[in-house]
Formats: structure tokens, sequence, C-alpha cells
């Protein structure tokens, strides 16, 4: 049988922890990223948490069911830090820019807790707010229905995947990370050019190039190309109802 969850507003401690911690979600939610950050996701347990929190670890049943439903809470967390500030300009590429540029640096900014929930939906609070921001940036920009949700899909999944993979990168121990950069100078920089032509000629640009996200460039290339669908579509409208008039 699930364990009943306490209503948020009755589950403060009435005293404080050994160590005068008064428990709370978002308590609980910042220790357990800081725990990632230190430790990987090896390091996060009830245990550990317990420890960090000076509390006993059935404790943190009254705030979550379990550690898959605070990892949920972390996820979404990242994604209320990434929307923090953000509102809609009525430039519809430049707003689906923002979004997506502040939820890649929100989990990149938290590599371990990325890699634990980049994958995940949580269907909370923070989550549902950049749904509903980015659904409604498509609609009032004139998308229909099947295509908002089309790019909508491509937008969060691209975003996500990028956030994983960069995430996965920097998890990485400095040396490891720094190895493979350096291949990109050490191996493909020197490559006889007889056997690799095309890799010797963008070799300058693929050791600039590679060492960086390509999230960016990535988002450019699907907004630019949602957009000038909707451009084209507009036009072939309008030429469309010009030829029946």
């Amino acid at each position: 049988m699930a364990k009943t969850v306490v209503p948020e507003q009755r589950r403060r401690r009435r005293r404080p922890t050994r160590g005068g911690t008064v428990l709370s979600e978002q308590l609980i939610i910042d220790t357990a990223l800081r725990l990632l950050r230190e430790h990987g996701s090896t390091g996060l347990s009830a245990r550990r948490l317990g420890l960090a929190l000076d509390c006993d670890p059935s404790a943190l049943y009254r705030y979550f069911h379990g550690m898959d439903e605070l990892t949920l809470a972390i996820g979404d967390a990242l994604i209320g830090q990434a929307l923090d500030g953000w509102s809609a300009t009525g430039d519809g590429r430049a707003d689906l820019r923002a979004i997506g540029l502040r939820i890649h640096a929100a989990y990149v900014a938290h590599p371990q807790a990325a890699l634990l929930t980049a994958s995940r939906v949580t269907g909370r609070a923070h989550e549902l707010a950049a749904d509903e921001a980015i659904i409604g940036v498509l609609r009032a920009g004139g998308f229909p229905l099947t295509a908002t949700v089309r790019i909508y899909h491509a937008f969060i999944d691209q975003t996500l995947a990028f956030a994983a993979l960069d995430a996965g990168a920097l998890a990485l121990p400095r040396s490891a990370r720094r190895a493979d950069e350096d291949i990109w100078e050490s191996t493909y920089a020197r490559l006889p050019a007889g056997d690799y032509p095309r890799i010797a000629e963008a070799a300058p640009r693929l050791a600039h190039e590679m060492v960086r996200s390509a999230y960016p460039s990535a988002l450019d290339m699907l907004l630019d190309g949602a957009f000038l669908a909707a451009l084209g579509a507009t036009a072939s409208s309008a030429g469309a109802t010009g030829e029946r008039q």
C-alpha cells in the first residue's frame, strides 16, 4: 500500500530537526541537488539526505512517496529555474529561442541532476507552465494545432536531448573530458589529407566547433525551419485565395 503524502501546508515539522533545520519540500530538493553535484547519482539516497538534513530518513516520506518522486521534483525544479524571469515578448521565434536556451542552461548547470531527469516527464507545476508557454507562443504565432504539436514535440525533445548530451560530458571527470576534447587536435587535425581529405579540410574548424555545445545552432535550425515553413504556408494560402478571386 502506498504511503500517504501529507498535504503541503501540513508537511512542515512542528519542531526543528536536531540541527535546528525546519524541513520543507524546497529544502529537500536543494539539498538533493547539492548531493548530486558533490557525489553524483550514487550519492542521492534517503540515508544520505537524512544525514545532510540531520533528520531521520523516514521524515522525507512526509514530502515525497519515494526517491523517484523526489527525482521528478528535482527535474521540475530545474524547469522552474529556467522559467524564472521569462515572459513572452510577442516575437514568437525569439520567445521560443529564449525558452530553449534557458531550459538547456538550467540543466547543464546541474549535470548530474540533468542525467537523472532529462528523460523524465514530471507532470508537475513548472513543467506544465513551460509546456503551456511553448504551445501558447506557437498558437499565438498562427501555427495550426497539428503543426504546433509537432514543433513542440521536436523543440522540447531536442532541448532535453542536448541537455542530457552536454550534461553527460560535463559530468565526466575533468581529465576524461579534457582528453576527449584534445582528440580533435591530437588526432583529427593530424590525419593525412590523402586518406581523409574532407576531415583534413575541416579539421581546424572542427577543433574549434566540436568542443562547444551544438544546441544553439540546432535550435536555430529547428526554429528557422518551422517559421520559414509557416511563412511558405501563409504565402501559398494567400496565393490560392488570390487565384480564386
